[in-house]
This record gives structure tokens, C-alpha cells and sequence, in this order.
């Protein structure tokens, strides 16, 4: 199974090179404001999960500039995935409020529906 696994994560990402989404583009002025947005923004991720390379290619799509934690690549991001965020499943968005307070957005549909509407008409 593990196999079955890692050769079909292969495909998928060899399918998201082949077929990535064009970038955004924004005026430097735009893209400043947006990054800066962004960095109350942290995604939790494994590399090749599919919901997560569905996730990747809208952060692509809308032209943000979010970081990229590989919990699978990086064992602090996963402790911290289950210490803060309550369980180990990716993609989780990390929203980090203006309070102070954190949100963990778990669900792939969720993550993207939340980016659009916080950046679309950005």
C-alpha cells in the first residue's frame, strides 16, 4: 500500500508541474499589501496529498505568497499541528486574528472558499 501510495503522490505532483495554474499578477503596490495579509497565514501540508496540491494551486491562482509547512518534512510543524491545532490532517490553514486568537481551517473546500473570498477582488 505504501507503494501504491507514494507512486500514485508521484503522478499527482508530476501532473501539477505539467499543468500548474498561472501565477496572479498584481502591481507592486498590491502585492505588497497582499503579502502582508499573508503573513498571518501559515498552510499545513504534505507534499504530494492531492487537497493539498488543490489548495497550492489556488494560493498560485490568486498570487499569494503564503508559507509552506511540510508537517511530513518537518517534525516541529507537525508537533505543532497537533499541539495547537487539536489533530494531525492537512491541508490546515493557520489564520492568525488581529486579537491575537488563532483559527485552524481544516478542509481543503473550506481553505480555498476563505482565500477567495478574503483575496479574489484583491
Amino acid at each position: 500500500m505504501k507503494i501504491i501510495r507514494w507512486v500514485l503522490g508521484r503522478i499527482i505532483l508530476l501532473l501539477n508541474f505539467i499543468f500548474s495554474p498561472k501565477k496572479a499578477k498584481h502591481d507592486a503596490q498590491q502585492q505588497v499589501r497582499l503579502d502582508a495579509e499573508c503573513a498571518s497565514l501559515a498552510l499545513y501540508q504534505f507534499e504530494a496529498c492531492p487537497f493539498c496540491v488543490k489548495v497550492r494551486r489556488a494560493v498560485r491562482r490568486l498570487g499569494l505568497n503564503i508559507e509552506i509547512r511540510d508537517t511530513r518534512k518537518e517534525g516541529r510543524y507537525r508537533d505543532e499541528l497537533l499541539q495547537e491545532g487539536g489533530e494531525i490532517k492537512v491541508p490546515c490553514l493557520r489564520i492568525s486574528e488581529e486579537d491575537g486568537s488563532v483559527r485552524w481551517m481544516y478542509e481543503s473546500s473550506d481553505i480555498i472558499d476563505y482565500l477567495q473570498q478574503r483575496f479574489a477582488a484583491a
